[in-house]
């Protein structure tokens, strides 16, 4: 018989909209992999998932109707084991054969390395495909990524949401089967509302046009597309509607048959900051915002309704009815929050736990206002124009939005309406726009923070996560990060590598670690408790006295920092440190990744330790730009073997290749041209290479450097080094480590 499409649907009521992507994709994947691992012929590579709020269905074209024959070949002992002295079965053999269920002459023989043995061999014809998928579509349920199944009845099978109905059709044959006590057949259901009758699939090709005729639109990617039409068909004239991709797979997951319904808000509400109304209408209501040619946020807003009704003025008015209050609220909000300076909100940020060891969050902004502060003046030391006493200003002010009324009913405004707080109430722009830019970046798409006041926040900020909570013993483990910490290492990296601030990252780590009170770096410290910025509210033991004025002013809940400390407070910040210091890398690596460098080029660059990630990220690209060089894979296998020579002889590198080289020393032609190579690529009518490499232009440094690759390859062929002579051998051998110190100012080539 001709191979047939085969359909597996599970109905059910609505499931979590953020979970239907990935459940369909899971069911139409274990669906694919059971016909796969049964041996039945499908053309698996158009497969079509399909998924709606109430539904997850796979369509996979091709299936046969049966497996092929199953052949099996099982093997026994071998015949010096399983024959006795007189050619009779011995015990092992006839058990062989009655597990094989055969008697034992029915048996073949095989030889191997070993020897002649018994063997069965079976072929037993395919089971029908209609006999195997009851068995395929319970295994694909049972392994979807259910975090919180759900029992109902008195049933004690469990799924992400009660199901009603299970349609399992290879061509227009039913498969009879059962899945969470349901029978299967060939009934599907149709829109809820607009189709509330049973749908009669004649076959599994006819599954998308049937649920079509029935007001569901089955295929996630046409649903999406109808919104997307839908949304621009209502859409004010001149005006652009806001519909990224989160919001769009939202709607698709809510609804069966998308229907646009234009509507308007009290412009009034629109003196509100736009983040808030904007938010209100994306994460509450599902609403579509719309921004005017502009860019500036309107009155008119859009929503999706999940049915085609005969009266959309209802469905209007129901939408900008449910939204009127959010806005309300926010409104108030806003006003009142205007009334109370930002600084105002420092003395309760006292009373909000940071984490149990480290303080308040008070205290975490009195480090961060202390590093930001130290940035701004190394920065300004370099002749980049930045108010250290400004910057400390706007990191005393980072996190007084945590406990405004607005912030507190919409979480994910933080930082955006400090910005507005403080430009309401009078802070310069540079300020204003740090308390909210310091947050950046937010996620992996997201830039990093504009302004080189905001970056210095920035870094403190991210620079006291990480050593406070490393110091404490909470680093990540596995995919537990609450600190979110990993974010943090890879926004500090950014924002050193791409605002081009050339900082010592070491310097910066220790001043970071030295913030961080001696209670938070006993050996207890992992096992305490930790609170959560902005959730957990704790009184402090002894509150200080909140600071006057607008100006930022060092005043701890916490213990002061004693001015000495122990030797093994000492080693414990060391210690972090270098754990600290290994975790950013860590995230830089897959960091270069993504933009294409190769792992062994990040390698060859870590090896050297650049002090700062502005110099890392120069290196990087020069070595990268070096290893296209035809020259470069030779210099790279010459370095190599520097290294196992020097190392193989227990000679410090550096010590080598500062030894003078003694030019009566230099015997053969080939080191002779070397040296003179070696000097040449030092000079060679230019700036001497110290002095290239000293203003960092590697690049320039190793294309001069590739010039070595002839003389060192003619060197290894033509001279001896491990020279019996011991001032020989040690001349060769400073030669050589010249050449590598050369090298290794820039990159250790030899991991290329």
């Amino acid at each position: 018989m001709a191979e047939r499409s085969l359909l597996v649907e599970i109905g059910c009521e609505e499931l979590p909209i953020h979970a239907v992507d990935d459940l369909a994709r899971a069911f139409a994947q274990g669906v694919c992999d059971g016909l796969s691992r049964r041996g039945i012929a499908a053309d698996l590579g158009h497969a079509r998932t399909f998924a709606t709020p109430r539904r997850l269905a796979v369509l996979v074209p091709g299936v046969a109707f049966t497996q092929p024959e199953q052949r099996s070949e099982s093997f026994g002992p071998y015949v010096n084991i399983a024959l006795d002295a007189n050619g009779q079965p011995t015990k092992a053999l006839l058990g062989f054969a009655h597990k094989a269920g055969v008697e034992w002459t029915q048996l073949e023989r095989a030889t191997d390395a070993k020897g002649e043995r018994f063997v069965h061999r079976n072929v037993s014809p395919g089971r029908t495909t209609a006999e195997l998928v009851p068995e395929i579509a319970p295994e694909a349920a049972a392994a979807l990524p259910i975090p919180k199944p759900m029992r109902w009845g008195d049933h004690d099978f469990a799924f992400v949401r009660p199901v009603h109905w299970l349609v399992m059709l290879h061509g227009d044959q039913v498969i009879a089967g059962e899945l969470f006590g349901v029978k299967s057949g060939r009934q599907s259901r149709g829109h809820r509302f607009m189709h509330p009758a049973p749908v009669h699939l004649a076959d599994a090709d006819s599954y998308v046009d049937a649920m079509r005729a029935a007001n569901v639109l089955a295929d996630p990617d046409e649903r999406r597309q109808r919104i997307r039409d839908e949304v621009a068909r209502v859409a004010p004239a001149g005006c652009t509607p806001h519909l990224d991709g989160v919001l769009l797979d939202e709607l698709a997951n809510l609804n069966e048959w998308p229907v646009a319904i234009a509507c308007t808000f009290d412009r009034d509400f629109l003196a509100v900051p736009h983040a808030a109304l904007v938010t209100t209408m994306r994460a509450n209501q599902k609403f579509v915002p719309v921004f005017d040619a502009g860019g500036n946020l309107t009155e008119h807003f859009i929503g999706i309704a999940n049915i085609e009704s005969k009266d959309p003025a209802q469905i209007r008015h129901g939408y900008e009815r449910v939204i009127r209050p959010r806005f309300a609220d926010a409104k108030y909000f806003f006003d009142e929050d205007l009334k109370t300076p930002l600084t105002s909100y420092q003395q309760g940020l006292r009373d909000v736990t940071y984490q149990k060891a480290l303080g308040s969050v008070w205290d975490k902004t009195v480090r961060v206002a202390e590093l930001a502060s130290a940035i701004a003046e190394r920065l300004f030391a370099q002749g980049i124009d930045v108010d250290a006493a400004q910057t400390a200003h706007a990191a005393g002010l980072s996190r007084c939005d945590l406990l405004t009324r607005m912030v507190g009913e919409f979480p994910e405004l933080q930082g955006v309406m400090g910005r507005h707080y403080a430009a309401a109430q009078g802070e310069a722009t540079e300020v204003a726009n740090a308390l909210d830019e310091f947050y950046r970046p937010r996620h992996a798409a997201d830039g990093i923070a504009a302004g080189t006041l905001a970056q210095c926040v920035s870094l403190a900020d991210k620079l006291d996560t990480l050593a406070s909570i490393f110091a404490v013993g909470m680093k990540p483990t596995g995919n537990k990060d609450p600190f979110a910490l990993r974010r943090a290492a890879l926004g500090l990296a950014r924002t050193l590598i791409e605002g081009g601030l050339d900082l010592d990252l070491a310097v910066l780590l220790k001043d970071a670690l030295a913030e961080i009170p001696d209670s938070a770096l006993l050996p207890s410290a992992s096992e305490r408790g930790a609170g959560s910025e902005g959730t957990k509210l704790a009184h402090a033991s002894e509150p200080a006295p909140a600071p006057s004025g607008s100006r930022f002013a060092r005043v701890r809940s916490a213990p002061p920092l004693p001015k000495g400390e122990g030797k093994s407070n000492a080693t414990r910040r060391a210690e972090v440190r270098a754990e600290l210091h290994a975790f950013i890398l860590d995230r830089l690596r897959s960091y270069y990744a993504e933009k294409g460098f190769a792992p062994q080029q990040f390698e060859a660059v870590a090896a050297v330790r650049p002090a700062s990630l502005v110099d890392f990220d120069r290196r990087l690209r020069a070595v990268a730009s070096f290893a296209q060089q035809p020259e470069a894979e030779k210099l790279a296998a010459a370095n190599k073997r520097v290294a196992n020579i020097l190392r193989k002889e227990g000679i410090d590198a550096l010590a080598a290749a500062q030894r003078e080289l003694d030019a009566a020393l230099l015997h053969e032609p080939a080191e002779q041209a070397l040296a003179h190579a070696l000097d040449a690529a030092r000079t060679d009518n230019a700036p001497r290479l110290e002095r290239v490499v000293a203003e960092r232009d590697y690049a320039g440094a190793l294309s001069r450097l590739a010039q070595l690759q002839a003389p060192v390859d003619a060197f290894f062929d033509g001279v001896m080094v491990m020279a019996e002579d011991p001032a020989l051998r040690a001349n060769r051998v400073a030669l050589l480590a010249r050449i590598k110190a050369r090298f290794d100012a820039i990159a250790d080539i030899a991991l290329l």
